[in-house]
This record gives C-alpha cells, structure tokens and sequence, in this order.
C-alpha cells in the first residue's frame, strides 16, 4: 500500500520547503522523482499525470515539493528567479531521504518543466537530477513564455498571471480579492479588466512584469541558462502542437544537442492541459532505465526514447524519425483585390507556377475597424487550444484569404510555416495575424490548422519590405481533394490585445483612442514555405 507524509527541506537562508513524499510498499532503496511546483503539492500536476502514487506503486519515491511562497513553504514567491538554488538544495536533500538509492530524477509540465532547469549546481555536482523529463517549457521568457512575433499573448499571459495571483490572495487570507479575480475569469472579463486585478492584488508578480514589458525589446527580458552538464544529462522533452510554449521544447532539444547531449522529443497532438492519455508508461519506463538499481530486471526499451517521436495531427499515428526534415515546398500568393471579399478568390500557387499569370501578383487592402476586430481562435493561442471551424471568420470583409488548387495527392505537412509579404500601412503601427486551414471539397467547411501572429511598430507606414511572420509548427496530413489557405487579417482578440495604430504597447481590447488602420498587401514577391521543425547546431 502506497503511503504519503509531508517532508521539510530547511534552507540555508532559513526558508522552510515542504513537500509531500510518496513511498512504495517494502523496505527500498528506490529511485527519488522530483516535481517542484506552484500551484499546491496534493494537486500534483495531475491535470496531465498519473497521481504520485501509481509512480509509487512502481517502485519510485515521488516528492512533489511547494517552491518558495507557495502552498505551505516559506518565503515570498518571485516566479522563475528563486527557482536556481532552490532547485539545487532540494536535489540533493532528495538523494539523502529515508528510503532513497541516491538517484534522482525529474518531471513535470510549464512552471514544472522549467523548475528542473533552473538549477545553480555543476558538472559533477550532487545538485544536478540524474536525468530529467520537462514539458511544455523553454528558457527565454519573452519567447516562449509570454509573447511571439513582437505580441503578448493576452488572454493566455492574463489568464496565467490572475491564476497565480490568487494563490497569493489565498495564502493571504484575502477571500475578497480570490474571488473577484475568480469571478472574472469565469465571466470572461479578464481579457479587459485583468491588468487592473493584477495591478491590485499582484503589483510585484512575474506575470504583471511580462505584461508591462515590451516584447520587441529583447534586451529588456530574462533568458534563463541551463548548464551544460544538465543538458548532457538522459533528457525525454515533451511538447504539444497546439502548446503555446512548443518552442521553448524545440529550442531546448536544439541546446541539448549543442551541448552534446541525445534528447529524446516527443510531440503530441495536444494542448497545454489535454494529452489525451498522457505519457505516464513512456515516463515511467524512461526513468526505470536510468534510475533503477542494476540488479532490477531491466526494462525493454520505450518506444519514446526514439530520438524523436512525432504525432500527426489528422489521423493520430505516431511516427520516429532520426531527423525532423520539413516538407520541401512553397507558395506565392495572387489576387486580383479580392481576395477580401471573396473568400475563394485569392490563390496560393506553388513557387514557379506559370498558370494565370505571374505568381506572386496582386494587390490587396485590409481595413481593420477596431469597433469589430476579427476574433482569434483555437490554435496554440486560444482559451479553447486546437483544430476549429473558421468559415465565418475566412467570410468577412476584413480577412483576406488564399487558397491552392485541390490537391492532387495527400500531402505531408512537417515544420515551421513562414509568410514572407510586402506589407504597408497607413497608421504607424499594425498587426499581422494568419491562419493555416484545409478547406473542404465543397468550400463549406475550413478547418483551421494552426495560426501565427506579428507585431510591426512605428516606422511599418514608410517602410517597403517585406514582412515576416512564422506560424506555430505542426506535423499533419492534407488529404487529397482538399484545399490549402493562408488566411491573413490585423487582429486576433483576445489572443493578442488590439493594436491602437499608434504605435504605443498594446494593451487589452478596443476603446476610443484605437485608430482604423488600412494595409495595403502586395503580393509580388509573396512566399508562404515550410521550413525545418529543428535544426541540430
């Protein structure tokens, strides 16, 4: 019978660290998991996880460990900038514990995975875990944490921020602000209201910083370092396609690889909360191998410590690859100045293609009215992440749209999507938000398939280059007789906050300041191609 009791790690500073400890049944030594969170011990990332028990029952003791400031630790809670010597202090008491065989192992999703690599300790140093599992996690705060293309992601960062606001609420016995911050986000008003929760109740907090921060200044952010000797370490990443911190996981397995390490990457067709099933017999027999003592009859290898482990997207088959190589394939786009209005006017053609005329030809102005911005959805950015229907939205006058011919044959989609587009406008600062769809043989139904967004400041109403704009990666299978579309348009609320036009940081939905702003597309010399998921340096 599995049996939990609550541990304390005393710190040099005098800051208590508690955590909850889950044994196995009989006399040990087992292997130590690690799981140091934020959001309360007995939770337990079990959202996406098996409970700390089944790891347990399998002959691991799992310590999942309250950071500073939260839950019942001591200390005041400053997000990702505490989590390096505590990380440090809390693996080497866990290879001490009762009951321990002194390796050390670690895992967990978001904060989670990002706690297992902020870690002070060196090569050779008992600090670091003997191997590591991270989810859905990246190094760079601006990148991967809080915005892409030179945008927030507003109602995600707001959404993240408020939650762990209340939590401080909660630990300070404000029942008032804990419930005001929870009655937004359940009426959905967060998206207009949140700075202002978040200015009363977490002035102090990571993720009301990130907010004020602008994301076109990389300087003015945190990249955190992993130390080398770790990323050499046994390593499993895991991410999701429709994940907003699916970057961070790529550009991680790119950083291993330097380092000389050999990830493993698994990448699923899931969300940030939904993996549909989970990982937990991959993770446990990744840890068997590397954790459990040599006399343990040894484990079969996992089918996720492949080098990498791709899931598609349309018809759910898993497939390994040695090397993630992009689809060798491009587009430029036509229209006639259309392709506003008309959903099937505008043309993705493949690059080279002499039929109709030049490709890549064509002028088309996008007028966006701030009093109606076009909504975004689904994707890695939405409030409900994934595959959606955007028929309605490809149908207004705003959204311009481009599609190829029916396919010929199924057609493999494997990378990262890049719209290159001569773009001009009439206010001093615009947004660029484009979605990736397949449209049903009979035009009736567009599935959108992933998305993108970016930012331009002032200096976008003289300028006369191209623009560049890189959409989520994903792994997925066109059918035949189907049709591609980029669809392009100067807003997605609330995953992104409206831009004003007038080149200040945007910052929540519309109001009267917010000007009208015309863009002009041209078309000669557009590109929409696939490139490589990752490259190993």
């Amino acid at each position: 019978m599995v049996q939990a009791r609550d541990a304390t790690l005393l710190l040099a500073d005098g800051a208590r660290l508690v955590s909850r400890v889950w044994h196995p049944n009989g006399d040990g030594p087992w292997p130590v998991l690690v799981m140091r969170q934020p959001y309360g011990r007995a939770i337990a990332s079990t959202v996406t996880y098996a409970h700390p028990s089944w790891y347990a029952g399998h002959g691991f003791l799992v310590v999942v460990q309250d950071v500073r400031g939260r839950g019942a630790s001591d200390g005041c809670f400053a997000g990702f900038a505490q989590e390096a010597a505590d990380g440090a202090a809390t693996i080497r008491w866990a290879r001490a514990l009762e009951g321990s065989n002194g390796r050390v192992g670690t895992y967990g999703f978001s904060y989670q995975g990002l706690s297992q690599l902020l870690n002070s300790g060196d090569d050779g140093d008992a600090a670091l875990p003997d191997c590591l599992s991270p989810a859905m996690c990246g190094l760079d705060e601006r990148l991967h944490w809080a915005s892409e293309g030179g945008a927030h992601w507003w109602a995600l960062g707001l959404g993240w921020a408020l939650q762990l606001a209340a939590e401080g609420c909660r630990r300070r016995g404000d029942e008032a602000g804990w419930r005001e911050i929870r009655r937004s986000l359940q009426q959905g008003q967060f998206t207009d209201e949140g700075l202002a929760l978040l200015e009363r109740h977490d002035p102090a907090g990571m993720g009301l910083r990130w907010l004020r921060q602008d994301p076109s200044r990389p300087e003015d952010w945190t990249v955190h370092t992993a130390a080398p000797a770790l990323l050499r370490r046994p390593m499993l990443l895991i991410g999701g396609w429709h994940d907003p911190h699916l970057n961070g996981v790529l550009d991680l397995w790119a950083r291993a690889h330097a380092a000389g390490g050999r990830p493993g990457l698994v990448i699923g067709a899931w969300s940030h909360l939904d993996w549909n099933g989970g990982l937990d017999s991959e993770l446990l027999a990744f840890f068997r191998r590397h954790l459990q003592d040599p006399v343990a009859p040894p484990s079969p290898p996992a089918a996720s410590e492949a080098p990498i482990r791709l899931q598609c997207c349309a018809t759910g088959a898993w497939h390994s690859l040695n090397q993630p190589q992009a689809t060798a394939i491009s587009w430029s786009l036509q229209s006639d100045g259309l392709a506003a209005i008309r959903c099937d006017e505008g043309e993705l053609r493949p690059a080279g293609a002499p039929a109709g005329g030049a490709p890549g030809s064509g002028v088309v102005v996008l007028v966006h009215d701030p009093w109606r911005p076009v909504p975004g959805r689904g994707g890695h950015l939405g409030l409900v992440p994934g595959p959606v229907e955007r028929a309605d939205l490809d149908r207004r006058a705003d959204v311009a749209c481009f599609s190829t011919a029916p396919l010929e044959h199924d057609l493999w989609l494997l990378g990262t999507f890049r719209l290159q587009l001569r773009v001009s406008a009439d206010q001093p600062s615009f947004d660029l938000c484009a979605a990736l769809s397949e449209v049903s043989p009979d035009g009736r139904s567009v599935r959108q398939l992933g998305t993108g967004v970016a930012r331009f400041g002032p200096g976008a109403i003289a300028g006369d280059g191209f623009r560049s704009l890189a959409l989520q990666p994903l792994a997925t299978l066109v059918a035949a007789g189907q049709r591609l579309r980029l669809s392009v348009a100067a807003a997605a609320w609330p995953l992104i906050a409206v831009n004003p036009g007038d080149g200040s940081l945007p910052a929540g939905g519309s109001s009267t300041g917010h000007r009208a702003i015309s863009l002009t597309l041209e078309l000669e010399g557009s590109r929409l191609g696939l490139e490589p998921l990752v490259r190993a340096n």
